[in-house]
């Protein structure tokens, strides 16, 4: 994260630009604040996607795999605003398996960016598998935007949810309900 004196002004001609005095005591270290704040809510750019799924043998196991409600925080790339949810990714192995957190860490990486929930749902899906190549792969990302509930419409209970489906889990209605029964349970 380039954390020059340039950004630094330039967060301070934003808290300027919003009405407030930059120098007042409750915002002198707040250009710094934020930057720091960034290199968590951004670090997703800064991951080495090669890096985190590590396979193993599925030793003839052939079934769903899931991970459901996973935690996640994005920044809406329109208004950088957080979206917050969960999602819910699930594959059926081919002939390798990765540790469950893989996963987890599929969606922080992804998710750790300035985004649009479309492309990340797309983005964790490819992802595993192109690295995977499973018989299927899903992911389900159910979230809040706060670009839609502190402004513009204004709507406090709604929700979105996209899915990217492939394989098995598009092609197979039985294996795609048996998927969409677990994420229920």
């Amino acid at each position: 994260m380039v954390k020059d004196e340039d950004t630094l002004n330039a967060l301070r001609l934003i808290l300027k630009s919003v009405g407030e005095d930059a120098n007042r005591e409750g915002l002198l270290e707040t250009p710094q604040r934020i930057l720091k704040s960034w290199d968590t809510l951004y670090g997703g750019y800064k991951v080495d996607p090669d890096s985190i799924l590590k396979t193993f043998e599925s030793d003839g196991y052939n079934e769903i795999i899931l991970l459901k409600d996973i935690e996640l925080y994005s920044t809406c790339e329109h208004h950088m605003l957080p979206f917050i949810g969960k999602a819910h990714v699930a594959y059926i192995p081919n002939k390798r398996v990765v540790g469950i957190s893989k996963l987890a860490r599929v969606v922080e990486m992804f998710s750790r960016r300035m985004q649009i929930q479309e492309r990340l749902t797309e983005q964790v899906a490819s992802f595993i598998q192109e690295k995977l190549e499973p018989k299927a792969v899903a992911c389900i990302i159910e979230a809040q935007h706060l670009c839609m509930l502190m402004r513009g419409v204004n709507k406090q209970n709604s929700v979105m949810v996209t899915s990217s489906l492939k394989g098995e889990f598009l092609l197979n209605q039985k294996a795609r309900e048996e998927l969409m029964n677990l994420i229920k349970i």
